[in-house]
């Protein structure tokens, strides 16, 4: 749920630095980019951290190498966050989150059915994980 959290509060606060003059994020469209921007370069740390293991654990069993694909993913959300704030390829990077977000959500059944934690927390129940899901392939596809 950090990176819903870190979505929001990248959100209002970029709408506050608009509002405040910074001309870039004068529009919700900018805001919306530089927030799923935030959002993705968070979510990507953790891949590399100390949530990492945990990470590695929601792969199903059926995928080889579950550690690659970690790496995989984390490269590819960090890929998506600078393609998003790209003019020229923001909408090609909304489409492949996008994407990514589905090819996920795998992972997120997995852990929510096995009540895995992430960083000692258990993860949120598999009905409030689909609609924060449906809500980031939304904002992503919006940013776009």
């Amino acid at each position: 749920m950090i990176p819903f959290y870190v979505l929001i509060i990248s959100f209002l606060i970029f709408k506050g630095l608009g509002l405040l003059g910074l001309s870039h994020f004068d529009d919700w469209h900018a805001v919306l980019q530089g927030s799923v921007a935030v959002m993705l370069f968070v979510a990507a740390s953790a891949h590399w951290g100390s949530k990492r293991v945990d990470l590695i654990r929601m792969v199903p069993a059926v995928f080889p190498r579950p550690h690659w694909i970690v790496t995989a993913t984390g490269l590819l959300e960090i890929a998506g966050a600078i393609g998003i704030i790209v003019p020229v390829t923001s909408r090609v990077a909304s489409i492949g989150l996008a994407l990514l977000f589905v090819a996920m959500f795998p992972a997120n059944i997995l852990a929510s059915r096995n009540q895995l934690k992430v960083g000692g927390k258990s993860v949120p129940n598999l009905f409030v994980r689909s609609i924060v899901q449906v809500f980031f392939i939304i904002v992503v596809l919006l940013a776009g």
